[in-house]
């Protein structure tokens, strides 16, 4: 990694190419969440900084190389900086996990896939044709349509995957010629910061790429609002979303939006019908929900289980779950770490409780673990936690929990499946499980979610599109579609042999 120690830890601040503190000279500590102590210390940008950087993305953009720079050359920058994300993958992956609380090996596949966002978008913008002919219907007209930047982006990134998600905003804004200021969540944003120097190794030019560190009611309201903004991409909270698209209504910017999801998991009982079928779904079921301590957009926070397996099915499920290794992220043989914050965790609690008396059923977890050598009193633990006996009016089942809790819910027939299912005001991503070909297609087919998995749970792809129906966004991330986003597209009607056109007399 490019070498920090040049400027003060607190210059965490990047507008026109020089990093800075914030104008206000306002500091924050960066909390371990393993133990609840500071790390490090960033700047805490506001309104007056984050005017600088879009002032200074607006300058690169329309004064700037960048936008004019050949495609094989932006190819080139995107493929030089996954190069040095994989010579650094070891460093970013562990500052990954000190700072969100994954593990260390979650953290490496993050730098990995990080690195594959940025090798594809190089190839995408590399192998493009230059622009799409339309027939005109006479030889004296060439006409093509042809795809421009939009101009300078404005990007807003959540906490649970910092480096993630800024990278699937980055890469894509990138290869299409834009310039951008980013926010990163104020929680964890150290390995963004990294990324904006790599940027600068590789050899992007002065003032496009910015990035303001501080809290989101200054500094990503500002952001959306800002009339020298041309877009706005935002990956967070329903609520905080919500905010964004209003803000940004009255300039009439492009939003882009990926929001939250609660996202079914449907297990028929004809995909346990083998100990290895029963034992695999079991195994993905927890994958789904307790990865990165269930902090995924994408979890399968909702078990739906066919009735004739459920008892076994949650039976096992629940043993596992308590199983699972909690601790320090940097920890040999931890599995699972600590939630981002204590607000986090108070938040898990209370829909935990609220279940409970609702008459969820505690399966497993359900409480702050015991204390340990990699599992400090002070960290932000809480014990993977199965609830059963769960319908569609309780709060944990319709809400975003964001945190190792899992719902179980049981249907009997393929319809009750699908209904239960759709049965939210989310749509982002689901799972159905069974050996049955023609009612894997049919299912997938009617659940109304932006990505269905087949017998499996949580790979993507970055050649595909990545979106939600429903409230769980707008717009599309990864894939062509992902590209697109980031671009305007322009029709240039060329006449060969102008004519007058003696509409009016004279």
């Amino acid at each position: 990694m490019a070498d920090s120690t040049e400027r003060r830890a607190r210059d965490t601040i990047h507008a026109g190419g020089e990093w800075r503190a914030a104008v206000s000279g306002a500091t924050r500590e960066i909390l371990d969440p393993a133990d609840a102590l500071p790390f490090a210390v960033v700047a805490e940008g506001d309104e007056k900084d984050t005017d600088l950087a879009v002032a200074a993305a607006r300058r690169a953009f329309d004064a700037g190389p960048w936008p004019h720079t050949p495609v094989a050359e932006r190819a080139a920058l995107l493929r030089r900086v996954a190069d040095l994300l994989v010579r650094d993958r070891e460093t970013l992956g562990l500052l990954e996990s000190r700072d969100a609380g994954k593990t260390v090996e979650e953290g490496r596949v993050d730098i990995d896939c990080v690195a594959d966002a940025f090798r594809y978008f190089a190839d995408l913008v590399a192998g493009e044709a230059p622009g799409r002919v339309v027939d005109a219907g006479s030889p004296d007209i060439h006409s093509v349509v042809v795809h421009e930047p939009v101009g300078v982006c404005a990007m807003i990134t959540p906490w649970n995957y910092p480096l993630l998600q800024a990278s699937w905003k980055i890469a894509p804004a990138l290869a299409a010629g834009n310039t951008f200021v980013i926010k990163p969540s104020e929680i964890t944003p150290l390995t963004t910061v990294a990324l904006i120097e790599l940027l600068t190794e590789a050899g992007l030019p002065t003032g496009v790429a910015n990035i303001v560190t501080g809290p989101g009611h200054t500094v990503g309201a500002r952001l959306a609002e800002h009339p020298d903004v041309d877009l706005v991409s935002f990956t967070g909270g329903l609520a905080s979303g919500t905010k964004v698209a209003q803000a940004a209504a009255p300039s009439v910017k492009k939003v882009a939006l990926e929001l939250g999801g609660k996202n079914p998991n449907v297990v028929f009982a004809d995909a346990c019908a083998t100990e290895e079928g029963f034992d695999t779904a079991v195994d993905q079921a927890l994958n789904a929900a307790f990865i990165h301590s269930g902090q995924v957009c994408s979890a399968g926070a909702r078990l739906i289980v066919e009735e004739s397996v459920r008892d076994r099915f949650v039976t096992e499920l629940a043993r596992r779950a308590g199983r699972i290794r909690l601790g320090r992220g940097t920890a040999d043989g931890v599995e699972c770490g600590p939630l981002v914050s204590e607000q986090q965790r108070a938040k898990v609690e209370a829909y935990v409780e609220s279940a409970l008396k609702e008459g969820a059923v505690l399966r497993s977890g359900g409480k702050r673990p015991a204390p340990c050598a990699e599992r400090p009193e002070a960290g932000y633990f809480y014990e993977p936690t199965v609830l059963d006996r769960c319908h569609r009016e309780m709060r944990v089942v319709r809400e975003e929990v964001f945190g190792p809790v899992l719902t179980v819910e049981t249907f009997r027939t393929e319809d009750e499946a699908v209904t239960l299912a759709n049965d939210t005001e989310y749509g982002l991503a689901g799972a159905v499980w069974t050996a049955d070909a023609g009612r894997a297609r049919r299912v997938a087919g009617r659940l109304r979610h932006g990505t269905v998995w087949i017998n499996d749970f949580h790979p993507y792809l970055p050649q595909a599109e990545w979106g939600g129906f429903g409230r769980s966004g707008v717009g599309r991330e990864l894939g062509p579609a992902g590209l697109a986003e980031y671009r305007e597209t322009k029709h240039v009607y060329q006449n060969l042999a102008p004519r007058p056109v003696r509409w009016f007399a004279g």
